[in-house]
């Protein structure tokens, strides 16, 4: 891979970057586990960034305050917490997420020479097994983007430790992003928090059957400092947190250089919208502009 001078790897990051085979392995089963991309020192960091973030330290604020935003703050108590934009509200958090490194390996996986940040959502999900939240149901990520033109764009999922089923590790549905989808008649851009959860159990089972597939659930066993990609159509959820700490990460969702918003309606006519699209500056033709650096920054640029 050649890189411009503005988004470079040293030599031993090159040794860290999926092989031909496994970016093959990727676009078959819609999921990779990776090398050790971050230190201990970069997750150390991390770490301390997000503490503060949760007692309200903030490098600057969202200057609109989208409708469906992530905002978990501590009177909503102990639920499993998501909050968006954190590389755009904390310079700390969002510089170690910038690193070219996680942008080099999600281009190879892509297919495509320039990555940008989509969305970054900061987790922690408690030990507490009952607490209901804890528990997310089947769901790709692609329903709720269907503002974007791309059908590459994908997430890293990066845990600031060991990430094992005892706690709740992110769980991917093999090979489910290669399925044709069954119309359900239910409105899929609809956010799997304000929905049943067996309605989307049953949603899952019935698209498998109709692709002749079978449900192959795969937890990802997650080493601290390696992370995991899936493709954006890739079913994927995770179970309660049975450890005795916290599960901690940062979904970092990606998009491909080529992506840009559409307007998409629901079933009503009604127009989807994402948070980007009262945020972000607007194209020559008056669209919401899904490259405004400001918002969705690019982390790699070049060749594969």
């Amino acid at each position: 891979m050649t890189a411009t001078t503005e988004f470079r790897l040293t030599e031993a990051e090159y040794d860290l970057l999926p092989t031909p085979e496994e970016v093959a392995h990727y676009r078959e089963h819609g999921w990779y586990l990776s090398r050790r991309l971050f230190g201990d020192e970069e997750l150390d960091s991390l770490q301390a960034a997000t503490e503060l973030y949760y007692a309200g330290h903030r490098d600057r604020e969202l200057p609109v305050r989208p409708d469906r935003l992530a905002a978990w703050k501590p009177s909503d108590g102990p639920v499993q917490r998501h909050n968006d934009y954190v590389h755009y509200e904390s310079e700390a958090i969002g510089a170690i997420l910038r690193k070219p490194l996680v942008g080099a390996v999600a281009a190879l996986l892509a297919g495509t020479e320039e990555i940008r940040i989509f969305q970054a959502t900061l987790i922690y999900k408690p030990p507490v097994p009952e607490e209901p939240s804890n528990r997310v149901p089947w769901h790709f990520d692609k329903h709720y983007w269907q503002t974007s033109t791309s059908q590459e764009m994908l997430t890293a999922f990066i845990p600031f430790h060991d990430c094992r089923e005892e706690n709740g590790t992110i769980t991917m549905v093999d090979g489910s992003h290669r399925w044709q989808e069954l119309p359900s008649g239910e409105d899929s851009t609809r956010h799997f928090a304000d929905r049943d959860r067996s309605e989307l159990d049953g949603i899952l089972t019935a698209n498998a059957a109709h692709n002749g597939q079978v449900v192959t659930k795969v937890p990802m066993a997650i080493p601290r400092g390696h992370m995991s990609f899936h493709h954006c159509r890739t079913y994927h959820g995770s179970g309660p947190n049975l450890a005795s700490y916290p599960r901690r990460a940062v979904s970092l969702h990606l998009q491909d250089g080529a992506n840009e918003y559409r307007r998409h309606n629901r079933a009503d006519g009604s127009p989807v919208v994402y948070n980007h699209d009262v945020l972000v500056r607007r194209t020559a033709d008056g669209r919401p502009d899904y490259a405004d650096p400001e918002f969705c920054p690019t982390t790699w640029r070049g060749r594969p």
